[in-house]
């Protein structure tokens, strides 16, 4: 008797934990159900993959959606339709916003904004800041949270955590991984003289990459007195890489594509302000030096870092503009493009985009392409070439740093929980998404 299903994925090149083959996949009830030959099974619906890649749902683990308080810029609608355009079936949203995201009622607002907005699934991290210390082993728990964020620079108001003993105390409360964006504030705010005025090739000067190791050896050294895992975000050193090398067992690693991409030498000419962000664009070097540690295992998760402003925010001179780029909708193009040009395998971009966020992050159900897990797919076409530009971005800034780059390699569908969101470039729903479980919070 034949098996029915809601959805059949058929005919396509499945990239999971077998290789690489062809075969087909049945989803019901926003699960996958089965793994195979399902020619002779009838469903609801069933898409024809032929020619495509069929990949396991990609994970963008760090965004910032500005929604409460910053919505000119973006908002979470807007980002999570970004995010499905791109080929992205999950995403982890920053604390960044205004009010910062730092109690249980802004937890809970922002999941309440989501919802019947959301094209994918979500999870929001909470702000660790001196005030809420004493609460982030209760709001690390809550429904709906990825995990702690803190930020050692790079940051303001109450989210800036950048002594030594507040760090410690931070880290001592709780136990999921806690995020970092390690920048030394103090050395930066000493090297503030070398900051040009008009000048953003000034940027990488002035937050140079003693900054970033410095504080990335701190963090390394407190989190080892505190007994706790932390996540390095947008790892942007040849020197931090090398250090974290000796410290994968407290420490997990990201990159963003803007940094294994763009390099200092024709960025800041070319984008002007359009290419700062924090922690800065880099030389070349710097950048071969993120490629060592992702081809040599030490990089765990590639996130896109979108934070946009707007183009008349960024026109300002520097260093009077704000430091962001968005990148949610452009990281599967721009990641497949590395693909067909031999930079990185298939299989290590879905290690990195999905199976490395399960493994860092502990998400129940999510970042792997089997039976029992959720129904997310990334469908792709590694042949199909298409120019990035600015007006296909959904983000309410309407730019990306990568306008008119030529790519290999495209998503033409993203399938959330069994339910198709993007369909050859054109959004299908806002209300499939949901929040995100935690095996560490079930």
């Amino acid at each position: 008797m034949a098996r029915t299903f809601d959805l059949i994925v058929s005919g396509g090149t499945l990239v999971n934990h077998e290789g690489e083959g062809a075969a087909d996949i049945g989803i019901t009830g926003g699960v996958i159900r089965e793994i195979g030959d399902l020619g002779r099974a009838d469903a609801g619906e069933r898409i024809d993959a032929a020619g495509l890649h069929v990949l396991p749902g990609v994970i963008d683990s760090q965004v910032h959606f500005r929604e409460p308080g910053l919505e000119h810029k973006e908002d979470l609608q807007a980002g999570m339709d970004g995010a499905a355009l791109g080929g992205v079936t999950a995403i982890f949203e920053m604390p960044n916003t205004t009010p910062s995201t730092t109690t249980a009622e802004a937890i809970r607002d922002k999941l309440e904004r989501a919802r019947g907005r959301a094209a994918v699934d979500h999870a929001f991290y909470v702000g660790a800041a001196v005030e809420n210390v004493d609460d982030l082993a209760e709001l690390e728990r809550l429904p709906g949270v990825c995990g702690v964020k803190i930020f050692m620079g790079a940051s303001t108001g109450n989210l800036l955590v950048p002594d030594d003993m507040n760090l410690l105390r931070a880290l001592r409360v709780g136990r999921r991984r806690v995020a970092v964006h390690a920048e030394d504030e103090p050395r930066m705010n000493a090297r503030q003289h070398f900051r040009t005025h008009d000048d953003p090739s000034s940027h990488p000067v002035w937050r140079d990459a003693q900054s970033a190791l410095k504080a990335t050896r701190r963090l390394i050294r407190l989190a080892r007195i505190a007994g706790r895992r932390v996540h390095v975000l947008h790892v942007t050193t040849a020197d931090e890489m090398g250090f974290l090398a000796a410290n994968k067992d407290i420490a997990t690693v990201e990159v963003t594509p803007q940094h294994l991409t763009l390099k200092a030498e024709t960025a800041y000419a070319r984008l002007g302000t359009r290419a700062q962000m924090n922690p800065p664009i880099r030389s070349a070097a710097h950048r071969a030096g993120l490629w060592w540690a992702l081809n040599q295992g030490v990089v765990d998760v590639i996130g896109s870092d979108h934070a946009p402003h707007t183009l008349e925010e960024k026109a300002r001179p520097y260093p009077l503009s704000p430091a962001g780029m968005p990148g949610v909708q452009t990281l599967v193009p721009v990641l497949l493009n590395h693909v067909a040009r031999g930079r990185l395998s298939l299989a290590r971009f879905v290690d990195l985009t999905s199976a490395g966020p399960n493994r860092v992050f502990g998400i129940a159900g999510k970042g792997r392409m089997a039976r029992g897990y959720d129904g997310d797919l990334t469908l792709v076409d590694l042949k199909r070439k298409e120019t990035i530009r600015n007006a296909d971005m959904a983000n309410r800034s309407g730019w990306t740093p990568f306008d008119g780059m030529r790519v290999t390699g495209w998503p033409v569908m993203t399938i959330v929980r069994g339910q198709v969101a993007m369909r050859d470039g054109e959004l299908t729903s806002r209300d499939i998404g949901r929040p995100v479980r935690f095996q560490e919070t079930l």
